[in-house]
């Protein structure tokens, strides 16, 4: 049992040995890494994604805050990508990069050994966007000297010696948005930077697309050296096309990989000039005693004045209208009126039929019929009151009762 116990531990040792690996990346430089089944001495791929990496700090879960690690579908390849700061300048990292394989669960273990050299960084960058690429596409050492030749040899005559890659990073990671479409590609970032000044070209293109920036995106737009970017297989956005840098010293100046005796002491004044500029700009905060105290009385003035002169307008302007449409029904409501009703006389032939209707004071035809009502009607056929009121007619005579008796029971016979 003991011997079956040895075997297999010894098999776990055997499988999970760990291959050293010394690299060197540069402070202010892109620094990538391809991990492939290769370096764990797998030669063959038998089924689909097969193998898994896991990199991270030695001792430690997580990588360098400056570094980050991406797996390609594309590739079946993980890399290890960043742009190391001024802070891990002179400092080595090991790396614990751990290997799976899918298919018979095998592990395998690789340290990488990295140490960061000093490298002034690029003061004069170039920044744009790839719309046609993805950020693993520049993982190619091929399409990065393409890029780096535009600019080396038409775009930045200056920069030949110097030229780098100091920062590159996928659009979607960096904010952007994912395609519609999966076939389409996502876009990246790529920053290339010299101690070079800029070339009188890169000032004009510059000035001919600063009137892009205020437009999210503008891929439809074509520039002067559009060709030559899509010549090698480049389609740029230029609305992300800046230009950003300082002039730098001429101590410099395409000696930037040699660490000299005047370099050190450019860089010690610069760093003291750096320590000046940080203790002049630091904020003092102010006591709350010496905060001013804001007054709100005449903002609520203000702000109650206009809507009350506003209401006051309204209301006069109503209280107008009001008044004269008043003014117009007082006019017709004076128009005399009057309820008197005059009676005609009934015909003895036809009794209970009227000889004429009748008429009011308030129809408007009454003073025309007046007239023929009058030459109608009889004159005794109305009777004045007693009392001495003039015109005003009583209820007329009740006509004559025919001849015929009544019995007993008022039934006439």
């Amino acid at each position: 049992m003991q011997f079956l116990l040895l075997i297999l531990a010894w098999l776990g040792v055997n499988s999970a040995r760990a291959l050293q690996f010394q690299l060197q990346a540069n402070v202010g430089e892109l620094f990538t890494y391809k991990i492939e089944p290769q370096l764990f001495n797998w030669t063959h791929q038998v089924i689909s994604e097969q193998f898994r990496y896991r990199p991270s700090l030695q001792n430690y879960p997580d990588l360098p805050s400056w570094m980050r690690y991406m797996y390609s579908h594309e590739y079946h390849a993980g890399f290890l990508y960043g742009t190391p700061p001024i802070s891990a300048a002179g400092k080595s990292l090991s790396l614990d990069v751990v290997a799976l394989n899918r298919q018979n669960y095998e592990t395998r273990q690789m340290v990488i050994s990295m140490f960061v050299a000093h490298k002034f960084i690029t003061p004069n960058v170039v920044q744009m966007k790839i719309d046609n690429l993805n950020w693993v596409h520049l993982m190619d050492p091929g399409r990065v000297e393409n890029l780096r030749n535009i600019f080396r040899k038409d775009l930045w005559p200056g920069s030949k010696e110097d030229l780098s890659v100091v920062f590159m990073e996928s659009a979607v990671n960096m904010g952007g948005r994912l395609p519609l479409r999966p076939q389409q590609r996502e876009g990246v970032i790529v920053h290339v930077g010299s101690f070079s000044q800029f070339s009188p070209r890169l000032k004009e293109l510059q000035e001919e697309v600063r009137p892009l920036y205020k437009l999210p995106s503008c891929t439809y737009k074509r520039t002067s050296v559009q060709k030559i970017f899509e010549n090698v297989g480049f389609k740029l956005d230029w609305c992300a096309f800046k230009m950003v840098g300082m002039e730098s010293p001429t101590e410099v100046l395409y000696h930037n990989n040699q660490a000299t005796g005047r370099l050190n002491e450019h860089q010690k004044q610069h760093q003291q000039t750096e320590e000046q500029h940080r203790h002049i700009e630091h904020w003092m905060g102010i006591s709350r005693e010496d905060v001013p105290m804001r007054n709100y009385i005449d903002e609520f003035a203000f702000a109650f004045a206009i809507p009350g002169m506003i209401l006051a307008v309204l209301l006069g302007m109503l209280s107008a209208v009001l008044c004269f449409q008043h003014h117009k029904f007082s006019i017709h409501l004076d128009y005399p009126m009057s309820s008197t009703v005059q009676m005609v006389q009934c015909s003895d032939t036809k009794p209970m039929q009227p000889v004429t209707t009748l008429k009011s004071l308030k129809d408007p035809n009454f003073l025309l019929d007046n007239t023929s009502l009058r030459s109608q009607s009889p004159n005794n056929s109305l009777y004045q009151l007693d009392s001495g009121a003039s015109g005003i007619y009583a209820r007329p005579k009740p006509p004559p009762y025919k001849g015929g008796t009544l019995g007993r029971n008022a039934v006439d016979i």
